[in-house]
């Protein structure tokens, strides 16, 4: 089963969506590939240091509705031993990030960088809109730092994001995470796991009758 996952760094619903994913894949227990995608929520300029509470105010319609946002997601990712960290995000333009996971899928490590990139956002609060920042995490990852800073300087990977960006408008994609299985069944959301695991034994149950007849 091959699976294709749009998603965003900062996005907290694509983080706790590739955890219930990793839990759902391991109780399912079929042979399973999985690649992430890039896709931005916002593809804007982002000022350096912007606190992420005052981006959303700005445009959820106050600082009081973008708190009960964060709350509520912040309260459903504890539930699945997730620590989100609010108080100190700052808001960040995730392009460089997105490259940054195509150099480290080069070298066979995509989710190990992903998941260090969200440790770094969600739990330390580090800016991701900075290339020392995300050479830096590219160390946490286990990769080299000076290889990251470099790659990050140049124009490397840019064209593999773009790719899966204009895929993502192509197939419709306006909110994240987004699974395409086989591609041709479609996820949308951070479902519980359960719900994930019926959807995978329903698209094997399917692909076992397409392929008998």
């Amino acid at each position: 089963m091959d699976i294709q996952v749009w998603s965003d760094v900062v996005c907290p619903w694509c983080y706790l969506g590739r955890r219930r994913l990793g839990s759902a894949i391991a109780q399912y227990g079929g042979d399973v590939t999985v690649t992430f995608r890039a896709y931005q929520l916002d593809p804007s300029p982002v000022p350096r240091g912007l606190l992420l509470r005052e981006a959303m105010a700005a445009k959820v319609g106050g600082r009081e509705r973008a708190g009960q946002m964060l709350a509520h997601v912040t309260s459903i990712a504890a539930g699945d031993g997730l620590r989100l960290d609010f108080d100190r995000a700052v808001a960040a333009n995730t392009f460089d990030s997105h490259r940054l996971i195509a150099w480290a899928a080069g070298q066979g490590r995509q989710a190990e960088m992903l998941e260090a990139l969200q440790q770094a956002y969600f739990s330390h609060s580090l800016d991701l809109g900075s290339p020392a920042v995300l050479a830096s995490v590219a160390g946490w990852a286990g990769l080299d730092e000076a290889a990251a800073a470099a790659y990050l300087a140049s124009e490397a990977g840019a064209s593999a994001v773009r790719t899966d960006l204009a895929e993502a408008r192509e197939l419709g994609i306006s909110s994240v995470p987004f699974f395409v299985v086989d591609g041709k069944y479609a996820v949308q959301g951070a479902q519980e796991v359960a719900v994930l695991v019926t959807a995978f034994e329903e698209i094997a149950r399917r692909e076992a009758v397409e392929a008998g007849r």
